[in-house]
Formats: C-alpha cells, structure tokens, sequence
C-alpha cells in the first residue's frame, strides 16, 4: 500500500506552518534573533508551578528563571503570548516595571547585574493558552476526553513556541541546563513532564501536584505537559551507558496494545545507539507518553499517538514496503532525542539539523535490523514526497522556517552522502564524531557542514550543501552519445558543486568525476548506462 501523498504533504507543511512571506514583522525579529535585551544572560534553570484548570481550558501558575550574567545590563527580554497575561514579575521580592510589544516584555530590573553572578526572577501569570486546532501541527494546548470521558490534555508548540503557555527566553540559541516542572492537576488524573519524577503531592482540594525534574540541557518547546488517567509500565534497556529505565505511560485500555507496539523502543535505542553513540539522557531516563495528537520529540517524554501501528497512521512513509516494518512516531521522534534534543539548532532557519538527520534515521533503524538493501529502498522510496517548493535553509534571526523538504529532502541528501563516503564504517564514525562532537549543544548549520567537511576530505561539500540546503534545483547528470563514447558533465547546479558518482555501465560499478564547465568521456553506449539509485540526482539525456 502506497501513502496517501497528500496527506502526507498536509502533515510536513501544516506542522512547520509555512508562510509564503517576503516581509518579517517587528515580532518576527524580536522573536527571532538573540537582540540585546537577549544577549547579555544565559539561561541555567526554569522552574515550572502550573494549575491546570480542565473545565474552563485556564491556567494559572508561575515560573522561576535562574540565569547567569553574562554582562552588564538592566533590561531583560522574555515572552509570553496572548491570550495569557503577566500578573507581576519579581526579582528578590521587588515588583518590577516592564514594557511589553507584542509578546515580547521587557523587564526594567532594578537591581545592579554584576557580570557571573546567578539571579532570579519569578514571573506570575494566568489565562486560557491558545487551543491548538490540530496539534501538533497548529500549535498550543490539546484539550480533549478520552474514550472513557476523562479529561486528556497535552502541549504541543514546537514551531509556535513554547510561549504560547509559559513565559521564559523564547528563543533556540539559549537552552536551560536543567528544569524543574511542577503541574497540579484534579484528581484523578496524572501529569506527566520531562526527566524524573521527584514529588507528588496530594492536595486538600482533590488535585494533586507532579514534580518533574530534567538534569540535562533542554530545549524549551521541549518541557510538557501531558495529563490523563494513565497507566505505567516499564522495562530496562541495557545500553551503553549501563541500565536505561524506559517507562511507558498509556490510557488504561490501550496497556496491552502498548506493551506489544512499544517493542520497536529497545530495537530502536539498539539502532541508534550502534550509529549515533548513546542515548543522551541516562540521567533524565526515557519515557513513551500517549498523547491526544500525533507526536512530538519532547526531550525524555517522547509524545506517542499512532494509534498503535505500524508506519504513520497504518500506512507506510513513501512508496516503499519497508515503511510497513516499524512504527513511525516510536522510531522518528524517538530519533530527535539525538538531533533535536541534544544537538539543537541556534536558529530554526537552520532546522534541518533537526529533520533531516531524525528522518534519515529511520533508515539506519532499518539498515541495522534488516540491512542496507531495506534502507536503500526506504529512502529511494520517499523521493515522491519532496517538494521543491523553495530552500531548506530559512531566513535568519527572524524565526523563519525553510520549507518542509527539511524531512525527506534533507534525508536524500545524507543518504547521498554516505554514498559519496563509500566506506561504511567511516560513515558511521562521522555519525558517532556529529553525536560526540556537538552533543547537548545548540550549534549552526554552518558548524554542522564545516565538520563534515573536515570528515571528508576527497571533495570539498561547500557547494554540495548550497545545492540542496539553499536552492531548490536537483543536480542533473548531462549525458550524450557522440560515436562510441558517452560525454557527461554536471548541469543545473550551484558553482563548486564536484562530487563524484557511481553509475553502472553493461552493470559494471563505475565512479565519474564530472564538472560543471567542461564535458567529459568514457567509451560506451548511452543506453547501457545507468545511475546509483542512492544519489538524489537526476540523469538527462541530451
């Protein structure tokens, strides 16, 4: 069975909320780029008190900033956006005056902030958050009932922000170094947060407090709630690290699907611990938590709503069968807690740090476990689903996503690079380097490429990277007879785009060199000529 081609389209598109925009908004900047309000202190810890209300969709609560002083300076950036609303802000028990535009406030501190010293400030405030209209796409607060009528409620604002329900420093390029997230709840349902588990408090008013303590590096849409009569589970993966705790946590009467769907999560942390190094959380555990929506990465509380099948939604990604053998969501966002969660992106312009490592990661979950010749035809598989529409890479410092070709297109082009490799066991070092190299940091797309770069050093990438990172063109493999011989050169492609490729020739393997300028000859007859089905180009004969 073939995927529904436009579902799948509606679901890349709608979960990056592409805008067609030429012109940025005073927002879009102040959202965007690290301004000077931003620059001058380092986030090291929010600390999360939040009541939810279910019957009215409110909430109300507070959060708890500590950051470092990096330098000088008495006014402070944060976000929170409409239609909740800032109650006061405190620093050391004094009210502080602020100035808001947009979303954004900016918080005139009284007290002197002497560069290293550690501060607080504790912002108050209350409200219904923006309903997310089909999370997680359309991002903010999930309010439903599950089949029982009890209330199911989770967060979901990867693209717009996590913000939109608690204020902190929303932007990608300052990740917290820990957080403690405490969400009060009626009885008798449960919340679940990222990390550990550290309190729970029954209250005297039928609800009950959930403390949740992260002690890694996290990125803020990462933090979430997830709240619902949920049942738990639990097994031990023995990873490499030693003794990984993996607890699931589902609606009541989904345990026993559970408990036979969940056995993709060890083969999956097999997987990409061989390639990637691993899982970067021990200390944080690995948590799966059923969710009113489809899925999301958050960092050691991945969100699960595949109703329990294989492939998205029962069918499989892209025109392949091997889509079929694995459950999406298990396996892609459980991929993030490698790209995403621990090396994240400083700019969302830069996403496909994200995207395109986590999809191609679904194909190395099937090379382990089926071999190469599965994953080949896995990725081949999903050349239907790229669009072409415009760049992979976004404008900068005004939170401007590229297009959604981040997923499938981002993973052609990696897969063309280990083909580009040719030595797999280098490919997979350069995987290892990436997760050793970078691991629990907010880095750019640059620094991603530069180290590449360095890995590979038959052909410089530059332009391989401006090719399918900043255009929208596919490579073309010019080819003509002339007499006995087959000439070839590279067409439609950016200056210093040089890499070699494998085609077969009477199906000999052969490796060409061609440039863009000048064309080149081998003997042969056109139409014995045939190429790698691994590079993401197209062959024109002229």
């Amino acid at each position: 069975m073939t995927f529904n081609k436009p579902l799948i389209f509606i679901f890349f598109l709608s979960l990056l909320n592409l805008k067609a925009q030429t012109q940025f908004t005073q927002q879009d900047s102040l959202r965007g780029s690290v301004t000077p309000e931003r620059a001058w202190w380092d986030v090291t810890k929010n600390t999360l008190d939040v009541t939810i209300f279910p019957n009215n969709k409110s909430i109300s609560g507070s959060n708890t900033i500590t950051y470092k002083v990096i330098q000088s300076y008495q006014t402070l950036q944060l976000e929170l956006q409409a239609p909740l609303v800032i109650d006061s802000i405190l620093q050391d028990k004094k009210t502080l005056k602020y100035n808001q535009k947009g979303y954004s406030y900016f918080v005139d501190l009284q007290k002197k902030q002497i560069p290293n010293a550690l501060e607080n400030l504790t912002i108050f405030y209350h409200g219904k958050p923006q309903e997310a209209k089909k999370a997680p796409w359309d991002g903010g607060l999930v309010w439903q009932k599950d089949p029982k009528g009890n209330h199911f409620i989770a967060s979901a604002n990867q693209q717009i922000g996590a913000s939109v329900w608690w204020p902190c420093k929303d932007h990608p390029a300052d990740e917290m170094e820990s957080a403690k997230i405490t969400i009060t709840c009626p009885n008798p349902l449960m919340n679940v947060s990222n990390g550990r588990s550290t309190s729970i408090h029954k209250n005297n008013n039928n609800t009950t407090s959930y403390t949740w303590e992260v002690t890694n590096p996290i990125n803020n849409y990462g933090i979430s709630i997830n709240i619902a009569n949920y049942a738990n589970f639990s097994e031990t993966y023995k990873g490499l690290k030693g003794d990984l705790d993996c607890n699931y946590f589902v609606l009541k009467e989904n345990v026993n699907k559970a408990k036979k769907q969940f056995k993709d999560v060890p083969k999956m942390l097999t997987a990409f611990e061989y390639w990637f190094g691993a899982y970067p959380f021990y200390k944080d555990s690995y948590k799966m938590v059923e969710t009113p929506y489809l899925g999301m990465e958050h960092q050691s509380c991945v969100a699960y709503g595949n109703n329990y099948e294989n492939g998205y939604l029962g069918k499989p990604m892209g025109d392949s069968k091997w889509g079929s053998k694995f459950d999406f969501i298990i396996i892609h966002e459980s991929g993030h807690e490698w790209f995403a969660n621990s090396i994240s992106c400083q700019d969302v312009a830069d996403m496909w740090i994200h995207e395109a490592f986590t999809t191609y990661s679904e194909s190395l979950f099937l090379d382990y476990h089926y071999g190469t010749q599965a994953a080949n035809e896995y990725v081949q598989g999903i050349q239907s689903l790229v669009r072409n529409d415009k760049p992979i890479i976004g404008a900068y410092n005004v939170h401007n996503h590229g297009s959604s070709d981040m997923y499938f297109k981002g993973s052609l082009m990696l897969h063309t690079l280990r083909q580009i490799v040719n030595d797999d066991d280098k490919w997979r070092n350069i995987l290892l380097g990436i997760n050793k190299t970078f691991y629990h940091k907010a880095i750019t797309g640059q620094q991603m490429i530069d180290y590449i770069n360095q890995q590979i050093e038959k052909v410089d990438l530059e332009g391989f990277f401006n090719q399918y990172l900043k255009t929208t063109k596919i490579p073309q493999l010019s080819v003509k007879q002339v007499k006995g011989n087959i000439y070839y050169k590279w067409t439609n492609v950016v200056v210093n785009f040089n890499i070699p490729i494998k085609i077969y020739l009477n199906e000999k393997e052969i490796w060409l060199q061609p440039k863009a300028k000048n064309w080149k000859k081998i003997k042969g007859n056109l139409n014995d000529l045939k190429v790698d089905k691994n590079f993401y180009v197209q062959k024109q004969n002229l």
